[in-house]
C-alpha cells in the first residue's frame, strides 16, 4: 500500500471489515477454540547469556489485528493460554489493529490487562498501528503496564547478569531508528531485538549486537504448501516470511501471528503463540543451536 493510497484503501477495507464482522457474529463464528492456535516452542542459545537467565521463557504474539478474524473472545482465550504457559516475559511485535480502531480499543485494553508474566510485557508497533493511530495504541499499552520499546531498550538484571530487549518502530513506515537504539544500548550483556518487519534482519544482523530478532508482519503468508512453504510474500517479508532463519550470527524468527488481514483464511498456517526458551551456553545441551 502506497502512502498516497492510504486514506481511500483504509476506508474501503474498513467497510469490508464491518460487513464481515456482522456476518460472522450472526453466524456465531466468533468463539474461541484452543485447538485453533498452535503453541510453538523455540530454543535459542544466546551467547554470553548469564546462567541466571538459562531457560528464561519469552512468549511472543504478533499481528493481533483485533476486529478481523481475531475477535475479543478469541484474544481473551489466547491471553489465558499465554498465562498458563507461565512466561517470564511477554512480547508483542506489532499490528494490534487493522482498519478500525476506536471500536476495538476498549476490548483490546481489557484483554491485554489480563497478561500476567513474571517480569514484564514489552511491545513495538506495526504499520497498521501507525495508519490507524499510534498514540491511541501507545495509550492502551501504557494503561496496561506494557512497555513500548519502539526505538528503545529495556534491560533486565538478575544477580548481576544483564539481558537487553531492544525494539525498533515500524520499518515499513520509516519510523525505525536503529542508530538511536545502538546509542543507548549498554555494551555489556546480550541483546534481543523486536522488529515488526522480519526482513529488517538483514540490517540488524550487521550490527553484531543482537543474538535474536523476533518479528511478525507476514502472518506466515496465511497459505503454506507442505515441503515448499508460502508463496505469498510482500514488502518487508520477502526473505524471511515464516519460521526460523540464521542471518549471519543472528537468529531471525518470524511468527505466523494471531490474526489475519484482508482474507480471513489460513491454510496449513495456524495462528501462532511462540514460546522462546533462552539457553545459556554454559548450560545448554541443545546441539541444534
Amino acid at each position: 500500500m502506497k502512502k498516497s493510497d492510504k486514506p481511500k484503501a483504509l476506508k474501503y477495507r474498513q467497510k469490508m471489515q464491518y460487513s464481515m464482522d456482522k456476518a460472522r457474529s450472526k453466524m456465531g463464528r466468533h468463539k474461541f477454540k484452543p485447538e485453533d492456535f498452535e503453541i510453538v516452542t523455540i530454543k535459542v542459545t544466546i551467547p554470553n547469556l548469564g546462567p541466571e537467565f538459562h531457560n528464561y521463557r519469552i512468549i511472543n504474539i504478533a499481528d493481533i489485528h483485533l476486529g478481523q478474524w481475531l475477535t475479543p473472545t478469541r484474544l481473551d482465550g489466547v491471553i489465558n493460554l499465554i498465562n498458563k504457559e507461565k512466561p517470564d516475559m511477554v512480547t508483542i511485535t506489532g499490528d494490534f489493529v487493522s482498519y478500525e480502531i476506536d471500536g476495538v480499543l476498549k476490548d483490546l485494553s481489557d484483554c491485554l490487562n489480563k497478561l500476567n508474566p513474571k517480569d514484564v510485557s514489552l511491545a513495538v508497533l506495526g504499520n497498521h498501528d501507525h495508519w490507524l493511530g499510534a498514540d491511541k495504541i501507545r495509550n492502551v499499552l501504557k494503561k496496561n503496564g506494557i512497555v513500548d520499546v519502539s526505538n528503545d531498550v529495556y534491560t533486565l538484571k538478575k544477580n548481576g547478569s544483564l539481558l537487553h530487549i531492544a525494539g525498533v518502530d515500524s520499518v515499513m513506515l520509516e519510523k525505525h531508528r536503529l542508530n538511536e537504539v545502538m546509542d543507548i544500548i549498554p555494551d555489556a550483556g546480550p541483546a534481543i531485538l523486536l522488529a515488526h518487519e522480519p526482513d529488517f534482519a538483514d540490517i540488524s544482523s550487521t550490527t553484531g549486537r543482537f543474538s535474536l530478532q523476533i518479528s511478525g508482519h507476514s502472518h506466515g503468508g496465511q497459505f503454506v504448501i507442505p515441503g515448499i512453504g508460502t508463496f505469498i510474500r510482500g514488502p518487508h517479508f520477502i526473505k524471511y516470511p515464516v519460521g526460523k532463519y540464521q542471518v549471519g550470527d543472528m537468529v531471525q524468527y518470524t511468527s505466523r501471528g494471531l490474526g489475519t488481514n484482508v482474507f480471513w483464511l489460513r491454510i496449513n498456517c495456524p495462528p501462532e503463540i511462540t514460546v522462546f526458551i533462552l539457553e545459556s551456553p554454559e548450560l545448554s545441551t541443545d546441539e541444534d543451536q
